[in-house]
């Protein structure tokens, strides 16, 4: 199911100089998984007169269908999730994704093209992702899920046998410290646990690890203060220094380009035996080789892992990594809150004001060469 609204922004106040509304001959299409925002649209009216809005409410689907061509017309700024036929959106100058990363849309050809410029909804996915990794990394080191399947016999047994670990002086690899890897260290760090972050570039001074991303009041590491260490690089010689570190726990934060796929294979499995590190995975299922990860639960070099992301995704029926011990698996939903349209509206209306002029700089711009 469908719907699509139009907002001349005219005609709430009478037009003004252009020269003082440099959005007054965009059109803006948002192709969003929710209702139209009256309230917001009305706020907006008010910012920009000229701007012309189209809301497009589409079924939240990973193969969505190309919108009518009239949807298309015109277009140049565009508010989406998947890719869509570049071909179709000639006059597109700016894209807001509603995702964390662009893996999808490298081949796209508004990608592609130097002249349009990429931002991530980066910070808006943050609160709940990280609470997702914590509370998988609890469940399983409270071992939550024999509770509960004791439970289900109605049976009451202190089970001895098993091994529960709490987390001060455990330590936290991050491996890829954006707004989602900075708000997992400030959940780490206030369970006594030490971080460790990894990035591609080298973070070494204290303006260089402050974050410029989205951010959620209250959330996150915003001045990079928290890693007791930092590592970077790109090579698979510094992955694995990082991976050597004796982690506890490896959060994989990455985005996903052709330099991270796979990024973790038998021989980092190997080095993370060491420690028996936990795992971790909720940014593409694709930084993880899943044969190399069922052979490491399966012979205990890992202690466990949880995946929210999977390889193949969607994890086919019968897939051996669902039996494989010690995994817990969900169907790539911990980017789900009822507060993640508002914080992407939030994103949204600061680069409004980016590209009117108001602001100096756009948020959450991306480097296209780089894919994040």
């Amino acid at each position: 199911m469908s719907a699509l609204s139009n907002t001349k922004m005219g005609s709430v106040n009478p037009p003004i100089n252009p020269s003082t509304n440099p959005l007054d001959r965009d059109i803006l299409l948002f192709e969003m998984p929710a209702p139209r925002d009256d309230e917001w649209i009305a706020h907006l009216q008010i910012k920009y007169p000229g701007l012309e809005i189209r809301w497009h409410t589409f079924e939240f689907s990973m193969t969505p269908k190309p919108l009518p061509d009239e949807v298309y017309d015109g277009v140049t700024l565009l508010v989406g999730f998947m890719p869509h036929p570049a071909e179709k959106l000639p006059k597109v100058r700016y894209v807001q994704l509603m995702s964390a990363g662009a893996d999808r849309w490298i081949t796209n050809g508004l990608y592609k093209n130097p002249n349009v410029t990429f931002c991530t909804a980066n910070g808006t996915h943050a609160p709940q992702i990280a609470e997702w990794v914590i509370g998988t990394w609890l469940m399983a080191n409270h071992k939550f899920i024999d509770y509960a399947e004791q439970q289900k016999k109605a049976t009451w047994n202190r089970q001895a046998s098993l091994h529960i670990e709490d987390s001060p002086g455990l330590r936290m690899g991050i491996l890829g410290y954006g707004a989602i890897g900075r708000h997992c260290a400030r959940l780490g760090q206030a369970l006594g646990m030490e971080v460790y972050a990894y990035t591609r570039s080298e973070k070494a001074t204290p303006e260089a690890r402050k974050d410029d991303s989205y951010v959620v009041q209250g959330t996150g590491d915003p001045d990079g203060l928290i890693p007791t260490k930092w590592f970077h690089g790109s090579s698979k010689k510094s992955i694995n220094e990082f991976l050597s570190q004796d982690l506890d726990l490896l959060v994989i934060s990455l985005p996903l380009t052709e330099a991270t796929k796979y990024i973790i294979s038998k021989e980092q499995f190997d080095i993370l035996a060491k420690k028996k590190t936990f795992v971790s995975n909720i940014a593409r299922g694709q930084h993880i080789n899943t044969e190399d990860l069922i052979e490491a639960l399966n012979e205990g070099k890992i202690r466990g892992a949880a995946l929210d992301v999977a390889d193949p995704e969607p994890l086919t029926d019968g897939h051996p990594l669902w039996s494989a011990p010690n995994v817990f698996i969900t169907p790539h939903v911990s980017w789900q809150t009822p507060h993640l349209l508002q914080r992407i509206k939030a994103v949204v209306e600061r680069n409004l004001e980016g590209l009117s002029g108001e602001k100096p700089n756009l948020i959450n711009m991306m480097n296209k060469t780089h894919g994040y």
